[in-house]
């Protein structure tokens, strides 16, 4: 799960950093002259379409370990079926008695 953690610490890093951008680009507005503006909206777009890509590849990762699973977990199942049939059932006694003690 490091890689996970760390993905999550750069992505984090990464909308800081746009948004300190876009700060400055709001700042810089109505102080700074045309050229600058214009710079600082290349370096926004620039820095948005990176964190963009990062997002759909943190997506295609989960997406790609959630099949992983699942396929482990079919392969469980179909090597293992009653093993399987008395999880399921352990499982949902466990959430019969805690949703009947409310």
């Amino acid at each position: 799960m490091s890689d996970t953690t760390a993905a999550k610490d750069k992505l984090a890093a990464d909308f800081r950093a746009v948004m300190a951008d876009i700060d400055a680009l709001m700042s810089a507005t109505g102080q700074q002259a045309d050229g600058e503006a214009k710079a600082l909206r290349a370096r926004i777009r620039e820095r948005l379409d990176e964190a963009k890509e990062k997002v759909l590849d943190a997506q295609h990762e989960a997406v790609r370990r959630a099949k992983a699973a699942a396929s482990a977990t079919d392969d469980y199942v179909h090597d293992n079926p009653w093993q399987a049939i008395g999880i399921a059932a352990a499982v949902g006694l466990a959430l019969g008695v805690l949703i009947g003690r409310r």
